[in-house]
């Protein structure tokens, strides 16, 4: 008989349910968008959590496997691994996980959504004790130490943005060069077509953090100056590899990490992705496996399937 994981993670904008078997192969990995309306940059937690509470039931009602082999459910219930971490929309996820743990009267592990990117980034190399985490996403840029130990895999904050997320930074403009929310995808499709504008950005990191918001006011500029959308799209890539950069060489200054991992959406980006693999030395950086690299539950039910292993 086949034991099975049940993940949960209900993101800013995405819902997400996940199953993995006894040997953390994915069984199921089901997504759900949130939406947003037309020329909006985002959406308030009331408006996310009033979605993930409509897509939580359609989405297990396409689940496939027989919920008595499923021994463990593991739920993200905060952003990260911090006393004071909380976001509302994670209260849809820990509501339904919480009823399925009652209901099928097994263990229910309560997770954060950052270990859950970063056991995205482990899974196929699951010997890392300790590294370096860059979490660039829509909602986060933050740089972590990762840590998988005896007790669970957790993140410690070494720095990251003040203000606004590279992916914020990335959908803003995007919405302004009139394109659909989340803008990622086609700007990066775009930006293959561009060149880099001769721009002067400068990138000023202090004590591992930095604010964004003074570059969106110069791509919006650039916009209002009738730029070209894929000379824009270039730019902004190129300078959020710079940004990426100038993060993780202060993360290595603090110590001399061996590995050093790049996760979360923003890092599917063709740009940013090759140019760090050009800047660093070969071996150091890691990049979550395509498709896993946005957000998702499968590194929840990896978790939760690792942590009721460990109590066996």
């Amino acid at each position: 008989m086949s034991r099975l994981y049940l993940g949960l993670d209900t993101s800013n904008y995405t819902t997400s349910i996940s199953i993995v078997d006894q040997d953390g192969k994915i069984v199921q990995d089901l997504r759900r968008l949130l939406k947003v309306k037309e020329g909006e940059r985002g959406l308030r937690q009331q408006e996310a959590l009033f979605q993930h509470v409509k897509n939580l039931p359609e989405l297990f009602e396409e689940l496939s496997c027989d919920t008595k082999d499923i021994r463990a459910v593991g739920v993200s219930t905060r952003p990260r691994s911090e006393d004071d971490s909380y976001m509302p929309v994670f209260l849809a996820g820990e509501g339904f996980g919480r009823a399925v743990s009652a209901m099928l009267k097994v263990p229910l592990f309560r997770l954060s959504h950052q270990e859950g990117h970063g056991a995205c980034a482990i899974m196929d190399d699951p010997g890392i004790e300790k590294a370096l985490m860059l979490h660039i996403s829509g909602g986060t840029t933050e740089l972590a130490e990762l840590i998988d130990s005896d007790e669970g895999l957790y993140t410690r904050i070494l720095g990251g943005t003040l203000d606004i997320s590279l992916g914020q930074l990335v959908d803003r403009v995007g919405v302004k060069l009139g394109m659909g929310f989340p803008c990622g995808m086609e700007m990066d499709k775009l930006s293959m077509m561009g060149s880099g504008l001769p721009l002067s950005l400068k990138i000023a990191l202090k004590d591992g953090w930095i604010n964004l918001s003074g570059l969106e006011n110069k791509f919006s500029k650039e916009i209002d100056k009738g730029s070209k959308p894929e000379d824009i799209c270039n730019t902004l890539f190129l300078t959020s590899a710079k940004v990426c950069e100038a993060l993780i060489r202060y993360g290595l200054s603090l110590e001399a990490y061996e590995r050093v991992i790049v996760a979360g959406g923003v890092a599917e980006n063709s740009i940013i992705r090759e140019r760090l693999d050009e800047i660093f030395p070969q071996g150091l950086l890691s990049f979550t496996k395509s498709g896993l690299s946005s957000d998702n539950a499968v590194g929840i039910a990896w978790l939760a399937r690792r942590l009721h292993e460990g109590r066996e």
